[in-house]
């Protein structure tokens, strides 16, 4: 669901307060945050959908690489996962079902955590995922309200994952850009949310559908802030500019440039980077506000990890790109 559509879904709903309660869907966070003791706080998270790649086991290791981000973009510990599946019985071997859960257990198992259960249910469409609990120190949070004006933004992966998957639904896609793809997604944000703690980072998020400038919207929001983007440096998956040329654009990233038509300047040739700015990521990367003066540090220490941007004082937009 689109940004747009979900807001004005949660518009009615009346909001509840608790001191325990250390963020919630206010600040469209990536994760609950809840406190049940003085240095611990649980992490809560839930994320599944439909295949997006053709192998069974690559496909159980992306979904949970998925869920396991938003734990890590609040500066968490994953602990313990359930499996969340809707299985087509009817139409699928139930080989298919073992390969995504042995995809999605080895990548849990990867980040330390565990497979403790999970649902099933049948239906007509495929779809994966887990609910994940982590743990994080109350004092020390990743949050969307956390940027600074005069932090530097560092985006951690590359961008491209919707618009590549696109192209590979239209048999547009390398092997080159396949490949590329697939490592990106099935990669953990666990050293990049570390080494932002060690930093004394306090802000982040991570880039998954409503694409980078989305989820920057959020942070412009919940901190009081605008965010500043150049364009001409954004890391981008091999492939990427010819499928766009090709005219494989998802359609999430037409919701997600509705939802940001207000919120964003274009400077002048700014303009052909809008499909990979609003392109829905799938298990995309941090991006992290992190103060100038350890920005090198955090670089050095994250590899593929790459500089796009600043916060400024809020002005008339929440995000600016040039």
């Amino acid at each position: 669901m689109g940004p747009g559509d979900l807001s004005r879904a949660l518009a009615s709903l009346p909001s509840r307060t608790d001191p325990r309660l250390l963020v919630g869907r206010e600040t469209f966070d990536d994760a609950g945050v809840f406190l049940i003791a003085d240095d611990i706080a649980l992490v809560q998270t839930v994320d599944f959908f439909a295949p997006i790649v053709d192998d069974p086991y690559d496909f159980g290791q992306i979904a949970a690489a998925n869920a396991l981000s938003d734990v890590y973009a609040m500066g968490g510990q994953p602990l313990t996962a359930l499996n969340i599946v809707a299985f087509p019985t009817a139409e699928l071997p139930l080989e298919v079902l073992g390969d995504i859960l042995r995809g999605g257990q080895d990548k849990v198992y990867e980040a330390g955590a565990f497979i403790v259960g999970g649902h099933t249910v049948t239906d007509t469409e495929l779809k994966y995922g887990l609910a994940v609990t982590g743990r994080a120190h109350p004092a020390h949070l990743l949050t969307n309200a956390g940027a600074k004006a005069g932090d530097r933004l560092v985006l951690t992966k590359a961008l491209g994952t919707g618009i590549l998957a696109t192209a590979g639904k239209r048999g547009g896609l390398s092997a080159e850009g396949e490949r590329a793809m697939l490592a990106l997604m099935k990669s953990l944000n666990g050293p990049a949310s570390r080494a932002a703690l060690a930093a004394g980072v306090r802000c982040a998020t991570d880039i998954t559908g409503f694409g980078l400038l989305g989820h920057a919207s959020h942070i412009a929001r919940a901190s009081n802030v605008t965010i500043r983007i150049d364009a001409s440096r954004l890391p981008v998956l091999p492939g990427v500019r010819e499928a766009i040329a090709a005219g494989s654009i998802p359609d999430g990233s037409r919701r997600n440039m509705e939802y940001l038509k207000d919120m964003v300047r274009w400077a002048a040739g700014s303009e052909q980077s809008r499909d990979v700015l609003t392109d829905p990521q799938t298990s995309g990367g941090l991006l992290v506000a992190i103060p100038a003066a350890r920005t090198a540090d955090y670089l050095s220490r994250v590899e593929g990890a790459v500089e796009i941007g600043e916060v400024i004082e809020h002005g008339d937009v929440a995000i600016e790109v040039s």
